[in-house]
């Protein structure tokens, strides 16, 4: 008898995608400068280390809120027991005047309109289960995050179509790209219920312009579905442009209160931003009250504890740390992402112009050894195998063009990703070293056989002369 189920034993879940296969290797074998020096670099996963010391500091002169108290007193019994799915309402009213300061007080957020989940896996299901039957799809602009094809597809049955971006215009979205992806949806009989992208963009490290993101809303409004930002990663643009959230664009369009705005869903968390994965704090913002309801009552399959709410409460609510924080977080982020891009640029490496997030998207298309996905996975075997660092293909992300790696550079110390840049000087040297005897050993072979053949043809034409031409 068969005794698991068919959706948990099928490869829908993608942990076989090389974006996860690199995180096995990296645990079986991970870098450590004094007990494994010659281990392997975590440069797969795009967690936040930066700005550690300034939370610390913050929750050592906070004693009451890291010891569940309130005015001295132990607030313990009060937390420990049970809560209900809506949230305490002091961590959903600080968590949205988080949004709004991240977004320059541009727009509000109405804490009543924000539901909380465990992540923002949680709440990018939550949505799904919410918004589409099984069978319904969503576009995607690609490359996009692997996670996605698990978070969005596994446990609701929904499909994900692409939207094929290309690397000629910087991966941005265009009208035909948008229109090709709809029209593809049709043909395989989907019935496409929404949008759904990642503001700035996870792998990209780029953020949507003001073109884009109008081009999409006047695309959901004209195809009657939903659009999904999901902008975790809202508060670490780090560039002179200033991040535009499509709660902008709805302001700007005069679209507060329109029935397309209800339409319209942003997931946020603070894994990224506070660099908290940890806490499984994420959230759905949505107009639409039937949404929230509907995740409301969903949410109670992935809760964030009231111990970690009461203690973001009291953090988020303290407008001076928060605005020191960003400010400062921003400021390391574009410190440690150009010293990754001068480190690529001396192993002879291109990336993607990058404003955002904790990665950049990297070219190394001329170091492959043709232009397929097969040699894009051969290259990513010897970068974590022999030059022993994690990095994510972008084969993994759906991306349409081989080549193309997501590089982590936010989760590790200086000194480390120095090292991880002199190993892949070093590989990239090596590599070019083999190809210049590979191809001057070929030149010569070239050569030797043209000397050869010309020696023979001398031959065979003076022999073949008759006597009297002697």
């Amino acid at each position: 008898m068969k005794q698991l189920s068919t959706k948990v034993t099928s490869n829908a879940h993608g942990q076989d995608s090389s974006y996860f296969l690199g995180w096995e290797e990296y645990e079986k074998n991970p870098y450590d400068e004094i007990k494994n020096p010659n281990g392997i670099i975590q440069m797969g996963l795009a967690e936040n280390q930066l700005c550690f010391d300034l939370i610390e500091t913050w929750l050592a002169k906070n004693p009451d809120a890291a010891g569940l108290k309130k005015d001295g007193q132990s607030i313990f019994k009060e937390l420990a027991l049970f809560q209900d799915y809506h949230g305490l309402p002091e961590f959903k009213k600080a968590l949205a005047e988080f949004m709004e300061e991240i977004r320059g007080n541009r727009v509000t957020f109405d804490p009543r309109k924000i539901v909380l989940a465990a992540g923002s896996t949680s709440a990018n299901e939550t949505l799904m289960f919410c918004l589409a039957e099984p069978g319904d799809a969503f576009l995607l602009p690609t490359p996009y995050y692997p996670g996605f094809d698990r978070d969005l597809k596994w446990r609701t049955g929904a499909e994900i179509v692409p939207i094929h971006c290309s690397s000629s215009n910087g991966f941005q979205i265009t009208e035909s790209a948008l229109q090709q992806a709809y029209q593809q949806a049709q043909k395989l009989d989907l019935k496409v219920k929404g949008i759904l992208v990642t503001n700035p963009s996870n792998p990209l490290g780029t953020m949507l312009t003001r073109r884009e993101l109008n081009l999409l809303v006047d695309f959901i409004t004209s195809k009657n579905i939903h659009l999904i930002s999901d902008e975790i990663y809202s508060g670490t643009a780090f560039g002179f442009e200033q991040f535009v959230s499509v709660m902008d664009v709805l302001k700007d369009k005069k679209l507060e209160d329109s029935e397309v705005s209800k339409r319209v869903h942003v997931v946020y968390s603070l894994s990224k931003d506070l660099g908290l994965p940890g806490f499984r704090v994420g959230a759905i913002y949505s107009n639409d009250e039937m949404v929230v309801s509907a995740a409301t009552k969903m949410s109670s399959f992935g809760l964030v504890s009231s111990q970690t709410q009461y203690l973001l409460s009291a953090l988020l609510s303290d407008k001076k740390f928060t605005g020191k924080y960003l400010d400062e977080n921003k400021k390391r982020l574009k410190i440690r992402q150009k010293q990754l891009v001068s480190g690529l640029e001396a192993a002879g490496v291109t990336c993607l112009k990058s404003n955002a997030g904790l990665f950049c998207w990297v070219d190394m298309r001329h170091l492959l050894d043709t232009n397929t996905f097969e040699a894009e996975l051969e290259l990513w075997k010897k970068i974590v195998y022999e030059v022993k660092l994690d990095i994510s293909p972008g084969s993994s992300c759906h991306c349409t063009e081989p080549g193309w790696f997501r590089v982590c550079f936010a989760n590790m110390s200086e000194e480390t990703l120095d090292l991880a840049m002199k190993r892949l000087k070093e590989y990239v040297e090596s590599t070019d070293s083999s190809r210049l005897i590979s191809k001057s050993s070929h030149e010569r072979m070239k050569s030797l056989r043209k000397r050869t053949v010309s020696n023979w043809v001398f031959r065979v034409s003076w022999t073949d002369r008759v006597p009297d031409e002697r």
